[in-house]
């Protein structure tokens, strides 16, 4: 509304907005996996690496396990209740053990996160309700830079960022978990050697 009646203010002679360079830190650079959980871990997030996904998953048993509507089914342990999200209600999302997902692309750099609503991730309330996320990053989807990670998203889509599990502190710094998402973040990686 704003921004209208300032194009109607200048009328024609308006100039065009200027393009914005988009060529910046982009390059060859290697995706440093070890960077990368070294970063999630700060964040006190718990990775595995040369892990089986369905063994994981059930060690850490989270019951019922939501999953969206994509997920890989050799992901799924037997024995652990699983719900597929199907528009399960948010009293069903806040009381589940967890949720396992895949991700889009993760940033080295950041120890950054980001899933796309793709139908291995499910809408974004599912990786949000739930205390624990289990996360599955194939190590292909890691890229070094924010940057690089950028050239991966379609940017219409819903786009969620995670950097660890969910904190925030108070103005005395007392730092309390789970109060914006989970308070419990598992990251599988698989790496090339996985057979997943």
């Amino acid at each position: 509304m704003v921004l209208g009646r300032i194009r109607a203010a200048l009328g024609d002679d308006a100039a065009p907005p200027a393009g914005i360079p988009r060529d910046y830190r982009r390059g060859d650079q290697p995706a440093d996996l070890d960077l990368l959980v070294h970063r999630l871990e700060d964040y006190k997030a718990v990775v595995h690496r040369g892990v089986s996904v369905a063994e994981t998953v059930a060690a850490l048993a989270p019951d019922p396990l939501i999953v969206p509507p994509g997920i890989n089914p050799d992901w799924l342990p037997a024995g652990v209740e699983v719900l597929h999200d199907d528009g399960l209600s948010a009293d069903v999302l806040a009381v589940a053990g967890g949720v396992l997902t895949a991700a889009t692309v993760a940033v080295a750099e950041t120890g950054t996160i980001v899933l796309d609503g793709s139908p291995d991730q499910g809408r974004r309330v599912i990786s949000l309700l739930p205390d624990l996320h289990i996360c599955v990053v194939r190590a292909d989807q890691v890229v070094a830079s924010v940057p690089e990670a950028l050239t991966r998203l379609a940017p219409q889509r819903p786009l969620t960022w995670i950097s660890g599990p969910s904190a925030t502190s108070d103005i005395e710094l007392n730092r309390v978990e789970g109060v914006h998402g989970p308070r419990r973040l598992h990251v599988i990686l698989l790496e090339a050697s996985d057979h997943e």
